[in-house]
């Protein structure tokens, strides 16, 4: 029985494939898509305001290379199935920094060294965006990081300097966000993360020709995952950098939305003033925020159940403090992370999501309420989307070298925060969340 329903889920993602693809491949479509813009506070998608439930999808550049790690028939299945869900807004990393073989940082990378790369993920990149266009699906893409696990904020420290990154499974997270620390006052480092933004932004589609600053699949270019000033005294200088870099985006690119990635209150050394100061540049588009109730001690994981309410008024305090910097600035907030763990800290596919499932609610509630209402709080991706991929923690919980690529990068458990295919409660909720802003938005648009 269940290799039946294995075959009837395959051939119906399949026929979508086909649909999908005949619908956005003819030329009247092609002339309907249009660069994502904002309007009085509002993101406007060919002239109508958009809110959405979308994703992290984090590797689909790496899935869609045809050298290691690559899997473009997983990637068409997976983008398949994101699309009926509805989901059509993907938050995607353009690529790593370094080495491979690094504890904790997921491989194959992009910039093997300052402006070398690995072609493969470009060319990988390439056709994600192709495909993503296609389904009428647009794309957010972060070109840095503050964390091991792809490279960034102290790989180009360390190419600057000429001395090893600190692994913090290894060398502990004091000594990382030390070193983390120098790059937004290391002049060198981000010189080198500026010709990185240069090489990548003036790119061109190998398989459309279109200049990427042209692509209206490119939701917006963003300047890091999670930027980090990592010291009070960083403050101005975090600052100054993530302006910078906003401004060198918008003289490459003066069609796209710019957004930093940032945490929002959490990733700007508890400082709000810090939070709205990054947001405040003209060339920023949006709000920011990330939701973390595990990571932040919201939740006890060995009793999710009892701390699960306090995690939800936690989050919609936190969200609601960040709708206010969106409405003191007049521009739109996504919530573009936010996960959580699976009951009983089972990392097991098929184990229970009740928690979760509630917990997404809750969330899923306050951008369907903001659409209905015309709010501030545009969207929303959870972390992460796991989709098809299998997992071996049976053997290890840890991500290694030939694993199926999921939500959770390679420094945490997999299946720790991954929206797998199988999981049917969650992914009923997130269909039924995009249905509920779909309705809302008709119901807007016929009283105009």
């Amino acid at each position: 029985m269940k290799r039946f329903f294995g075959i009837l889920l395959t051939a119906i993602f399949a026929v979508s494939a086909l649909t999908f693809i005949g619908c956005s491949s003819s030329k009247s479509d092609e002339t309907t898509r249009t660069i994502i813009t904002v309007e009085n506070g509002q993101f406007m998608r060919n002239g109508k305001p958009y809110y959405f439930v979308g994703t992290n999808f984090w590797y689909g550049a790496i899935l869609g290379s045809e050298g290691e790690g690559g899997d473009r028939e997983r990637l068409h299945r997976e983008l398949d199935m994101l699309k009926e869900l509805g989901v059509d807004n993907l938050r995607v990393l353009v690529g790593g920094d370094g080495d491979n073989g690094v504890p904790s940082k997921i491989e194959p990378t992009l910039q093997t060294a300052p402006g070398v790369y690995n072609d493969d993920i470009l060319d990988g990149l390439d056709y994600l965006l192709m495909e993503m266009g296609k389904r009428d699906m647009t794309a957010v893409l972060y070109l840095n990081n503050s964390w091991e696990w792809s490279g960034g904020y102290t790989q180009y420290v360390a190419w600057a300097e000429g001395t090893p990154a600190p692994i913090p499974s290894v060398d502990g997270w004091d000594a990382y966000m030390e070193y983390a620390k120098e790059f937004v006052r290391n002049d060198k480092a981000k010189e080198l993360f500026a010709n990185h933004v240069r090489n990548i932004i003036t790119r061109t589609n190998r398989y459309t020709g279109e200049k990427y600053i042209d692509d209206p699949t490119i939701f917006s270019w963003q300047v890091g995952n999670e930027p980090r000033a990592f010291d009070n005294l960083n403050k101005a200088a975090f600052a100054a950098w993530i302006g910078a870099t906003a401004k060198l985006i918008r003289e490459l690119d003066p069609n796209h939305m710019i957004s930093t990635g940032s945490e929002g209150f959490h990733g700007s050394q508890n400082d709000m003033k810090l939070c709205e100061r990054i947001h405040a540049f003209e060339e920023i588009s949006y709000i920011n925020c990330h939701v973390w109730p595990y990571n932040w001690k919201w939740i006890d994981g060995e009793n999710i159940s009892k701390t699960l309410n306090a995690a939800c008024i936690n989050t919609h305090r936190y969200i609601m403090e960040h709708v206010a910097v969106a409405e003191a600035l007049n521009k739109p907030l996504v919530v573009e992370e936010f996960g959580f763990p699976r009951d009983n800290m089972d990392f097991h596919k098929q184990s229970s999501t009740v928690n979760r499932d509630k917990y997404y609610t809750s969330v899923f509630d306050m951008v369907v309420k903001a659409a209905a209402e015309g709010g501030k709080l545009a969207g929303c991706n959870f972390w992460g989307w796991g989709g098809f991929a299998e997992t071996n923690v049976d053997d290890h919980i840890y991500w290694q070298r030939g694993d199926d690529y999921t939500g959770d990068p390679a420094q945490e458990q997999q299946g720790l925060n991954s929206i797998f295919a199988d999981d049917h409660t969650t992914i009923e909720i997130i269909r039924s969340a995009n249905n509920n802003i779909a309705t809302a938005l008709a119901e807007q648009n016929s009283q105009e």
